[in-house]
C-alpha cells in the first residue's frame, strides 16, 4: 500500500516539479538549483503557480475517480471524463489528444480515426496519465493490468506504440509494489510486449542506453519511458532521480511524472521529499472548483489499491 501511494504522489510530485521547465535546454533545472534540499525548486513559472501539477495528473486522476466511481474498467466513462475536463480549458492539453477529444468520433472510433488520418500517435499523452491505473491494476497480475494500460490508453492514441509503453509502465509499477527488482525484471517484461515493438523497447530499456542516444524528441513515448528507467537506473534516491529526468530537458513534465512514478513505486512514499508534497496540488478543470492536494492523492490512492484487493 505505501507504494502504490507513492507511485501516484510521485508522478504528481515530478509533474509539477518538471511544468515550469518544458521545453527548455538540458541543464536548466541544476542550473537552478545546484545543490538539492534548497526548499524552492516548486518555483512554479510558465504559466504555472509553485506546486501546480499539470494535464498528465488532472487526466490520472480523472481515471482513478472513474475506476473506483465506476466499479472498474468503463471505457465510454473515462473518455467521456476527459471531453468535459478538455471542454473546460485546461492550461496545458497535447494537441494530439485535443483532436480526439474534439473530433466528434464516439469513444471506440475517435483515437484510431485520429491514427488513419495522422498516421501519428505515438506521444506520450496515454504512458503520462498511468499512474492511477497502474495501481489499481497491480494486484491483478501482470497479464490483467497490461492489458488494461493498453485499453486505456487506445482512448486516446491509436498507435499501438502508445500502448505497448503504457503497458510497461503499468508492469514496472505492479513488480514495484510486490518489492520486486523491477529494474533486473526489465527482459522478462520485454517479453510480453507485442512482438512489433519489443525491438524499439528493449533498445530504449537496456542498461547501456542514454537518453543522449533518442531518435525522437522526449515527447514520443519510447525516449519518454526510456529516459525515466534511465534516470532511476542511474541515481540512488527518488529525489535525484526526478532531478534527473527534469534536467534532460525537453517534455519535462511528462519525463518527470512517469519517472516520478516509477521512482515512487521503487523508493517509497518516506523518500519523496516533503518539501515537495506540501504545496504540491492539482486543479481540475470542468469539475467545479476542485483543487486536490496531497491528502487527496493519497486518499485516491489507497482506495485505488484497496478496491483492487
Amino acid at each position: 500500500m505505501e507504494r502504490a501511494l507513492a507511485t501516484v504522489v510521485g508522478s504528481a510530485v515530478g509533474d509539477a516539479l518538471g511544468a515550469p521547465f518544458e521545453f527548455g535546454p538540458a541543464g536548466a533545472f541544476t542550473a537552478r538549483f545546484p545543490e538539492p534540499g534548497g526548499g524552492a525548486e516548486m518555483c512554479g513559472g510558465g504559466g504555472w503557480d509553485p506546486g501546480e501539477a499539470t494535464d498528465d495528473t488532472q487526466m490520472a486522476v480523472l481515471v482513478g475517480e472513474s475506476l473506483l466511481e465506476r466499479g472498474g474498467p468503463d471505457l465510454p466513462d473515462i473518455f467521456a471524463r476527459f471531453q468535459r475536463w478538455a471542454a473546460a480549458g485546461p492550461k496545458d492539453i497535447g494537441l494530439q489528444t485535443e483532436d480526439v477529444l474534439t473530433n466528434g468520433m464516439p469513444w471506440d472510433r475517435a483515437a484510431a480515426t485520429h491514427f488513419e488520418v495522422n498516421r501519428r500517435a505515438a506521444g506520450n499523452g496515454s504512458l503520462m496519465r498511468a499512474s492511477t491505473s497502474a495501481v489499481h491494476f497491480a494486484r491483478a497480475g501482470r497479464s490483467a493490468t497490461m492489458d488494461a494500460a493498453r485499453r486505456i490508453a487506445a482512448l486516446t492514441h491509436g498507435d499501438r506504440a502508445a500502448w505497448e509503453g503504457t503497458a510497461v509502465f503499468h508492469e514496472l509499477v505492479r513488480l514495484g509494489m510486490a518489492g520486486a527488482d523491477l529494474l533486473g525484471a526489465l527482459p522478462e517484461v520485454l517479453d510480453h510486449v507485442h512482438p512489433d515493438h519489443r525491438e524499439r523497447y528493449a533498445t530504449v530499456l537496456a542498461a547501456d542506453w542514454h537518453p543522449d542516444r533518442a531518435t525522437e524528441f522526449n515527447g514520443a513515448v519510447w525516449p519518454c519511458l526510456g529516459s525515466a528507467v534511465w534516470a532511476l537506473r542511474t541515481t540512488a534516491s527518488f529525489e535525484d532521480a526526478v532531478r534527473a529526468a527534469i534536467d534532460l530537458g525537453g517534455d519535462t513534465d511528462t519525463v518527470a511524472a512517469v519517472t516520478g512514478g516509477l521512482a515512487g513505486a521503487y523508493h517509497g512514499l518516506d523518500a519523496i521529499p516533503a518539501r515537495w508534497t506540501e504545496i504540491l496540488h492539482v486543479p481540475l478543470p470542468g469539475f467545479g472548483e476542485r483543487v486536490l492536494r496531497q491528502a487527496d492523492l493519497t486518499d485516491l490512492a489507497h482506495r485505488l489499491a484497496a478496491a483492487a484487493a
